[in-house]
């Protein structure tokens, strides 16, 4: 019997991901393994004086981001293959990500969360959490001045269940539903919308 792979997915800052792994994490007694947990961990080991600079989606990610995205992806394929069930959270965006997702299918039932909100609520979230963690802002640079252009995100679409999750106000649908989902091992399962009506990925 394989171990699961539940992906905590959905546009980068203030989306309520790094959270909702955690809750998953603890429900069901697994570890949870956050990308920018890992970035912000390495950024310790940073020379002195040293600052990332803020992200542009035209340019090829700063080596510190590409080593994140590798050691992220080597940590849940030695977990994964130890047998131990993992919730990993991470943008999750579709083109990059989906090649290395579809590796781990090997040794992993994979279930998929997709984490959804209004941009501008996500907008706000990350820049108070910014205020308040300088580390987490030290490892994620944004450009100054007004709130972002809400760039496209395409979703990764592997042919595993998936299920949406509104995290404005808490979770809908519920934790215990999430949970409920994650434990399924229907293959195929539909996509469940926050309203509870379903639709095949």
């Amino acid at each position: 019997m394989l171990p699961t792979l539940v992906v905590v997915s959905g546009p980068s800052g203030g989306y309520g991901k790094t959270t909702l792994a955690h809750e998953i994490a603890r429900a069901i007694g697994c570890p949870a393994i956050c990308r920018d947990e890992i970035k912000e961990g390495m950024v310790h080991a940073a020379p002195p004086g040293f600052q990332l600079a803020p992200g542009d989606r035209r340019r090829p990610p700063d080596p510190l981001t590409q080593r994140t995205f590798e050691v992220f992806f080597d940590v849940l394929a030695v977990l994964l293959g130890a047998g131990a069930t993992v919730v990993a959270e991470a943008a999750f965006q579709g083109p990059v990500w989906a090649p290395r997702l579809e590796r781990l299918s090997a040794i992993a039932e994979i279930r998929v969360i997709r984490c959804v909100v209004d941009p501008l609520i996500a907008n706000e979230r990350n820049q108070r959490r910014a205020a308040l963690n300088p580390r987490r802002a030290r490892a994620h640079p944004r450009k100054p001045g007004p709130l972002p252009a809400v760039h496209p995100f395409e979703a990764i679409g592997i042919g595993t269940p998936s299920i949406s999750v509104d995290t404005t106000d808490g979770y809908a649908p519920e934790l215990a539903d999430i949970v409920a989902f994650v434990g399924s091992k229907t293959a195929g399962a539909p996509e469940a919308s926050p309203s509870g009506a379903s639709s095949a990925e």
